[in-house]
């Protein structure tokens, strides 16, 4: 009784709680983050294997502008209105190749390495440090070499996540130049799509019954100098 409930109230939640992720570093929505397809309907990428699962982009826009940043600082990544949903919050990045246009640049092949994800925290029930928050502070390494970069944000919604197909990825990437690097080209670097299964034990799970005593985030591990 207690897991169908767990069940309908996550099924009632999917059909309210959407958001996007429009600003990063300041400015206005959609300055320097690439214009994701649901930026009017706040919808989710639903298959790990489509194109939209690396920017939210069934056809290339670039962004308007390059946000400036120096490595070992910091970019506030925004969620319009505020993520909702139970799951990882996980941001990864991707050089672009020295001589090529940042307007141009898809992010095509294993070229994107992780720096943050989330764990959550185990009890009765899972919770997760973003829930209800509309900004997140990502880590530029410090050893990473200077140049323009993607900075790609990923929320993963797993409250009916239990069946195949059923993980919900809300996803933007902004457009980045960083400053004062060092000379670190980071290991372990996937493609999207490419990077995920849809049966990954972090995108294939029951949050709700049993309620998990562990989690393993998809995708690489987060890069640090």
């Amino acid at each position: 009784m207690l897991a169908t409930a767990a069940l309908l109230f996550a099924a009632a939640l999917g059909v309210s709680g959407h958001y996007t992720f429009p600003r990063a570093g300041g400015g206005s929505d959609w300055q320097y983050v690439r214009r994701a397809d649901n930026w009017q309907n706040n919808g989710f990428v639903g298959d790990v294997n489509s194109q939209q699962i690396r920017c939210f982009q069934s056809s290339h826009a670039p962004a308007q502008g390059v946000y400036n940043v120096s490595a070992g600082s910091s970019v506030t990544y925004y969620a319009a209105p505020n993520v909702y949903h139970p799951g990882p919050m996980q941001f990864y990045m991707a050089r672009v190749p020295d001589g090529q246009d940042i307007n141009s640049w898809r992010g095509d092949g294993a070229v994107w390495f992780k720096v943050y994800h989330e764990q959550p925290n185990f009890g009765s029930q899972l919770t997760w440090p973003n829930n209800g928050k509309s900004s997140f502070q990502v880590p530029i390494p410090r050893c990473i070499r200077s140049g323009y970069y993607l900075l790609r944000a990923e929320h993963i919604g797993l409250h009916v996540a239990q069946s195949s197909g059923g993980a919900q990825f809300y996803i933007s990437c902004a457009q980045i130049g960083v400053t004062g690097g060092g000379s670190t080209d980071p290991p372990n670097k996937v493609a999207f799509p490419g990077a995920y299964r849809a049966s990954d034990p972090g995108i294939l799970i029951n949050i709700n019954w049993p309620v998990p005593t562990s989690y393993q985030n998809p995708g690489p591990p987060v890069f640090s100098c």
